[in-house]
């Protein structure tokens, strides 16, 4: 019989008082009077339920759930008070659009080429184009929304590596939702890199579960909201190195993809727009190596300028290198490819290619920030990479907010503008490589199962 201690008590009711408290940020909502207010309210104490919910299902005692109350309601209180913020890239791209789908007839707009999104966000700006709520709340809300299958997803993944009685998985959910970055990025930015970040994590989380088709159909529908999914593709080559996953169950991944473009197609979007998106995308980084990215060209000094073509072409080529030969040492060493050593060659990625490859904006190591957050609630031995680089990121973000570069450094005469962060991040991918080089070559270790050696990570 499951008691409440004091603590689980406490921690409840003062989360029960933070979602309470989050009337106050919606009172003062500059959009949509008192309906929009209630409705926000609704949703947010919906989503408080459907957090619970999810813990339930995994099997936590209903004194957990109390517990987790406090982190769910402050995480939800947080998001409340973000949601009045429109951001730059808000008002020029997003709230455009939206108003495009609701001035063209909705769903009927489809075919206009509206914004660089892909379709299946497209769907949701038309979606939303029929309701009365403010665009800004709705498009924010939305990301919320994934910001709980991203813990979700964050869960799964530590489940596969403790089992059901450790702490381990729900502190991963808890973090997750208290993330600096993955709160700023949808309800204060109104971004969605939580949309492929989640469908992402629930990826490989299927694929250490063994099922592959799943796995493979999520990574795919990730790439049709965010081409970033990219920066993580290379690893569905080392789960089938693995085992892990067969050929024709990554043939899933086209056909997932395939799937979400149907619709537009019936709604009479040619399909070289639809085909053309993410190539658009590539065309528009174009002026600038890097925008307020911890990457590799944070090691120029601030005003040189060196040949576009050829430093883009170099970059490329490094991140190129990275990812053949981390596929080359996978399968040089796919005996040793434990579920520990396959998360490992994730955070690999999504802090490698990234900071090696130009044109990066300042959310693109979102993958990272949620994959070094799984990896240090496994293992005190992941916590270096994550708290890098989540500093790394949260500066980017700081950066945009405050049009002022977080930590300048001086060399000389020459100024470095993000320099110090890019350091991070790169201390972070050389601890990364160093222990999963030390899993693949050392002793041999044991089989996967839930857990066992969750330290040795």
């Amino acid at each position: 019989m499951n008691r409440f201690t004091p603590f689980s008590l406490a921690a409840g009711c003062a989360g029960l008082a933070l979602l309470g408290l989050s009337l106050l940020p919606l009172s003062g909502l500059s959009q949509g009077g008192t309906s929009a207010q209630i409705v926000l309210f609704l949703s947010l104490l919906a989503l408080a339920l459907a957090a619970l919910g999810l813990l339930r299902r995994a099997g936590y005692a209903p004194e957990r759930l109390w517990t987790a109350l406090l982190p769910i309601g402050l995480a939800l209180f947080f998001r409340a008070a973000m949601l009045d913020y429109a951001s730059e890239d808000y008002k020029i791209f997003l709230a455009q659009w939206a108003a495009t789908f609701r001035d063209n007839g909705g769903f009927a707009a489809i075919r206009m080429p509206i914004g660089n999104y892909n379709v299946p966000y497209l769907y949701f700006l038309a979606a939303i184009s029929y309701l009365p709520l403010p665009d800004l709340y709705l498009i924010k809300l939305f990301s919320i929304c994934f910001d709980v299958v991203l813990a979700w997803g964050g869960l799964r993944l530590v489940r596969r590596f403790t089992g059901r009685d450790s702490l381990a998985p729900l502190a991963c959910f808890c973090a997750l939702l208290l993330l600096p970055t993955v709160m700023l990025n949808g309800a204060y930015w109104g971004q969605c890199d939580s949309l492929y970040g989640a469908l992402t994590l629930h990826a490989l989380a299927s694929a250490l579960e063994g099922r592959p088709k799943t796995s493979a159909a999520l990574v795919g529908v990730a790439f049709s909201f965010k081409l970033q999914t990219v920066f993580l593709l290379p690893l569905w080559a080392i789960l089938w190195m693995a085992k892990r996953v067969r050929f024709q169950d990554l043939l899933l991944a086209p056909a997932a993809y395939a799937a979400t473009c149907v619709p537009a197609l019936l709604l009479g979007k040619p399909l070289g727009d639809i085909l053309g998106v993410y190539l658009g995308q590539t065309k528009e980084g174009a002026g600038a190596l890097n925008y307020n990215c911890a990457s590799i060209y944070s090691f120029l000094p601030y005003g040189v300028q060196p040949d576009e073509a050829t430093g883009a072409l170099l970059g490329i080529l490094a991140a190129f290198l990275l990812v053949a030969a981390l596929l080359a040492a996978a399968f040089r060493f796919r005996a040793r490819l434990d579920n520990r050593a396959l998360l490992l060659c994730g955070v690999v990625l999504a802090a490698g290619v990234p900071f090696l490859l130009p044109y990066m904006h300042d959310r693109y190591f979102f993958l990272a920030d949620v994959l070094t957050l799984v990896w240090a609630c496994l293992s005190l031995r992941g916590l270096p990479a994550a708290v890098l680089v989540e500093l790394a990121s949260l500066s980017a973000y700081l950066t945009y907010f405050r049009m002022k570069y977080t930590l300048l450094l001086y060399w000389g005469d020459q100024v470095f503008t993000m320099l110090g962060e890019s350091l991070l991040v790169l201390g972070a991918l050389v601890w990364s490589c160093i222990l999963l080089a030390k899993r693949l070559t050392g002793t041999p270790p044991a089989p996967d199962g839930i857990g066992k050696n969750t330290t040795n990570l």
